[in-house]
């Protein structure tokens, strides 16, 4: 700028009058005026080329923008999903406590892990029957995975699958499994204390481990203790069966407690 100014201040009386100007003049006029063309021409270039630069930058911005206006609006969006099942388990949990014990072990944006343990009742204390532990998983396609852990005793490690929707169907399922089964698991507990057993639920085996030799398969019965009972079904010593017909372990093993000393 300072050089333009200069040119002109040198320009300006010969602009301002040509008659002034004279031969010896005239050649530095030209010049000057050039100078003033080409410096200006620059200029104008510098100024299109920052001008382009600002609207590159705008643009970019402008993407940008959009891109954290979608970002906000899908977590946005999934943070009203999760407020929702949040609800449906409060929901939940509220009428559970009623037979349960409920404690949250874990929370995270994509999993749950609760523990319950049923209430005391007149048939069964809450300290005997190990809690059942469930981690419940959802994903970002509103599907959710309930897992049963593989330390609670006596159920069957599974996992059950489906929409968000149907969660508290899946929750209710596997309590009431456990509710229906709690007697049975309280003393499968009781008995591991004292013997050397092994509860298959899939299959309703008890497997007995009397010595190093001598194995016994027991089955229990659905309803088992208030309605069923417990039948042995197989001995095996030194991994050859052995004839149960005659033989009085049965009394040993099968009670009112299923195996007593």
């Amino acid at each position: 700028m300072a050089e333009i100014r200069s040119v002109l201040q040198r320009c300006d009386p010969v602009l301002l009058d040509p008659r002034s100007r004279g031969d010896s003049e005239e050649p530095d006029s030209a010049e000057a005026a050039s100078t003033v063309l080409y410096l200006t021409k620059q200029q104008c270039e510098q100024l299109e080329e920052s001008l382009l630069k600002a609207h590159n930058a705008l643009q970019s911005y402008d993407r940008h923008l959009n891109q954290l206006r979608a970002e906000s609006e899908a977590a946005l969006s999934q943070l009203i999903s999760w407020q929702q099942l949040r609800d449906e388990l409060q929901v939940h949990v509220s009428v559970a406590q009623n037979t349960m014990q409920i404690n949250l072990l874990s929370f995270s944006q994509s999993e749950l892990c609760v523990e319950l343990r049923p209430r005391p009742s007149s048939h069964l204390s809450s300290n005997e029957l190990e809690p059942l532990k469930l981690s419940v998983n959802w994903s970002l396609d509103d599907r959710f995975t309930l897992q049963v852990s593989e330390g609670t005793v006596g159920l069957e490690e599974d996992s059950l699958f489906g929409r968000r929707s149907e969660l508290s169907a899946a929750l209710l399922e596997v309590m009431q499994c456990y509710m229906g089964q709690a007697e049975l698991l309280s003393e499968v507990q009781a008995l591991r204390s004292s013997f050397a057993i092994d509860w298959r639920p899939a299959q309703r085996l008890l497997v007995y481990l009397k010595s190093a030799l001598l194995v016994c398969h027991l089955e229990v019965e659905d309803g088992y203790p208030g309605n069923g009972g417990a039948r042995l079904l197989s001995v095996r010593r030194d991994g050859q069966t052995v004839d149960t017909s005659g033989l009085k372990i049965l009394n040993q093993i099968v009670s009112s407690h299923m195996i007593s000393d």
